[in-house]
């Protein structure tokens, strides 16, 4: 992990500006040192990463700190923003994002995010657990930057070809 946060921040600065005008927002659990923290994850509605953040509380002075850093990434506001109904969001949002945005709260209009959740649940319970909160700061940064550098660029709606075709394709292409 020495050269994951160099590699996170760069792929950071790459993707300034590249999320859409559609954001689903919604936090998920860490256990660091025995404690549940709040892993904050913002997508578009595309699939593609606007943000995380790890936190220690889950209110409304974190949801604020998340959606600055999340704007500060995306560069522009989003027309809407769909959560899950926390008490918190809809005030953040109102004061970081301002009131022309649409706050959309349907715990299932937010099934993209949750399901967007499994990638880092599945990466996370196989392993120990984390010791301090740096440490999964940088693991929780690092994996969805990689991951987000590695995903499949299909937009919605866009068909994809079976896993057979995609072999072949990629065995043309002179690759073994």
């Amino acid at each position: 992990m020495r050269f994951a946060p160099l590699l996170a921040d760069r792929l950071r600065t790459k993707r300034t500006g590249h999320a859409g005008r559609s954001w689903h927002v919604d936090e998920t659990y860490i256990k660091v040192s025995g404690v549940w923290k709040y892993l904050y994850r913002a997508i578009d509605q595309d699939g593609t990463l606007v943000d995380s953040m790890l936190s220690e509380h889950r209110d409304m002075e974190a949801a604020k700190r998340f959606l600055k850093a999340a704007l500060e990434i995306a560069g522009h506001i989003p027309e809407r923003v769909t959560t899950d109904g926390h008490h918190s969001y809809s005030r953040a949002i109102r004061e970081t994002l301002g009131e022309e945005v649409t706050h959309r709260c349907n715990q299932y209009l937010n099934n993209r995010i949750e399901q967007d959740h499994r990638a880092i649940k599945q990466r996370y319970y196989p392993m120990p657990g984390f010791g301090t909160v740096e440490s999964a700061v940088r693991f929780c940064r690092a994996f969805d930057e990689q991951r987000q550098y590695f995903r499949v660029r299909r937009r919605m709606r866009q068909p994809v070809p079976p896993l057979a075709e995609q072999r072949r394709e990629y065995s043309a292409g002179g690759r073994p």
